[in-house]
């Protein structure tokens, strides 16, 4: 299941890296933004998007750091941290409770649910692993560097290979596109020609 997960991370990173080429991942990605949106520690953000692993970790485990990642990044209202008596009013237990859960024990599915609802978070926040709970965040990430990139609808094998290079130019990928788009043209007329003059006399 985690090689399953470290693969798609894997796949997304390397979409990203053709979409931003020529830069650098690190440098067009907001670490700090992966960080708070998935959970993750920012060094492990980093090692994720650099291909390595970090430590595997059980979903207990997973639920206790991230609601102590919460109450470490997330501010109230009036600019103060949340406190266990605020957590445990989120959900609707006791603060001892809260306390309990944050050291020894787990949060409940619904509870867990209700802390992640609170602060509008993706679904599966509290509980994912660490290279799952990237790749969802990163895939919105590149569908939406996808959307602002393409000028030209063309396959993403080919605005792959036009991004290879950080000397090609809009213009360049525009007449490989136009080329791709012209073979295509072609081919679908020579086999449409062909169709016909099998089925001549």
């Amino acid at each position: 299941m985690a090689a399953d997960a470290y693969a798609r991370l894997a796949e997304t990173l390397e979409r990203l890296a053709d979409v931003v080429a020529p830069k650098e991942l690190l440098e067009v990605l907001d670490v700090e933004d992966l960080s708070a949106r998935t959970g993750i520690p920012r060094k492990d953000v980093i090692l994720l998007i650099e291909g390595k692993q970090v430590e595997r970790t059980s979903v207990t485990d997973r639920v206790r750091r991230r609601l102590v990642f919460l109450r470490k990044t997330r501010r109230r209202g009036d600019g103060r941290s949340y406190s266990m008596q605020d957590f445990a009013e989120i959900v609707g237990v006791t603060r001892q409770t809260m306390t309990s859960w944050s050291t020894t024990g787990v949060p409940s599915i619904e509870a867990a649910d209700q802390i992640r609802r609170h602060f509008d978070l993706p679904a599966g926040f509290m509980t994912a692993d660490e290279p799952e709970a990237l790749n969802e965040v990163l895939l919105a990430k590149l569908h939406e560097l996808e959307a602002q990139n393409t000028p030209l609808p063309m396959p993403p094998e080919l605005r792959r290979l036009a991004l290879r290079s950080p000397e090609v130019a809009a213009k360049t990928m525009q007449l490989v596109a136009a080329w791709a788009m012209e073979i295509t043209s072609t081919t679908d007329t020579d086999a449409a020609d062909g169709s016909s003059a099998k089925g001549q006399p």
